[in-house]
């Protein structure tokens, strides 16, 4: 059986029997996946599951999962965002983050609407944009909360 070897963001130990074809393109072979969303979250959850310690990379494969920021993640756990990049980096990651981020991100992917909305509220806050508004009586700042638009590079 020929088997694909997925190994996006790093992973290593992820190989696809089916959900996948390959195409020829003008610069070479590329792969299309038929649900990579679903792909995503069930190597996610298989990774909440693995008997192991998690790797650095299966831990960020994990975080961005949930598309949490290092300085995000850092947040919720009550570490720093560097202390988030160093584990990932170095695969040296502590034994309380590596459970808690297994709890977290199997709630998450559960529909848990507390963990939910913990989530969604830090990924907001890292897009929060504040309006300021020149007026006869001097600046003001917008009162509602808006999503930061994309800066183009």
């Amino acid at each position: 059986m020929n088997m694909y070897h997925f190994t996006d963001d790093g992973l290593r130990n992820v190989w696809l029997e089916n959900g996948y074809r390959e195409q020829d393109t003008p610069y070479g072979k590329a792969v299309a996946f038929d649900d990579l969303d679903g792909l995503t979250r069930a190597i996610c959850l298989a990774l909440t599951r693995k008997p192991s310690k998690l790797t650095g990379t299966e831990f960020r494969y994990l975080r961005q999962g949930m598309a949490l920021s290092q300085p995000s993640l850092g947040q919720l756990l009550g570490v720093s965002g560097q202390a988030v990049a160093i584990w990932e980096k170095t695969g040296r990651v502590p034994k309380m983050a590596d459970t808690t981020m297994r709890l977290i991100y199997t709630a998450h992917a559960d529909g848990d609407a507390h963990v939910k909305s913990i989530v969604t509220a830090l990924n907001e806050a890292e897009r929060f944009m504040l309006v300021l508004r020149e007026t006869s009586e001097g600046w003001t700042a917008s009162t509602e909360a808006q999503t930061a638009p994309a800066i183009a590079a």
